[in-house]
């Protein structure tokens, strides 16, 4: 696990250097520093929005004595979206706008609940649970 978690925190920010750096090399380095700046401004304005309206649903579901987890998991997405779009770099805008979009946040919404299960059934089962099952 640890050694995955080195990987992903060397590898996407190496990344992210090299394809602002292209990035600049084409379209020069202050339309390139724009687009960083507008896009961590729009996505975070966005994320705000779809957070509020999320919150919404949080609040109108317990009104009704119904359990939210759905809209729980929703939030924990748009929180995500929210962190990766004030990251400068453009492989993590792209993963905050796409969990920002309620079509594409399905996936992940999906992966994420198949994880929560795996983890529900090996803590049922005697296992240990631990951060490691999202690292699969």
């Amino acid at each position: 696990m640890f050694g995955k978690l080195l990987v992903i925190f060397i590898t996407v920010p190496l990344l992210e250097v090299l394809i602002l750096i292209k990035m600049g090399e084409v379209f020069g380095f202050w339309p390139t520093v724009m687009l960083v700046v507008v896009t961590g401004f729009l996505g975070a304005l966005l994320a705000r929005i779809e957070g509020f309206r999320t919150w919404l649903n949080i609040q109108q579901e317990l009104r009704e004595g119904q359990l939210p987890a759905e809209k729980m998991i929703d939030a924990l997405l748009l929180f995500a979206a929210g962190l990766f779009l004030i990251t400068p770099g453009v492989l993590t805008d792209i993963l905050g706008f796409l969990l920002l979009i309620p079509a594409t946040r399905h996936y992940f919404k999906q992966w994420l609940r198949n994880k929560f299960d795996d983890l529900l059934r090996s803590s049922q089962n005697g296992g240990s649970a631990g951060i490691r099952f999202f690292i699969r």
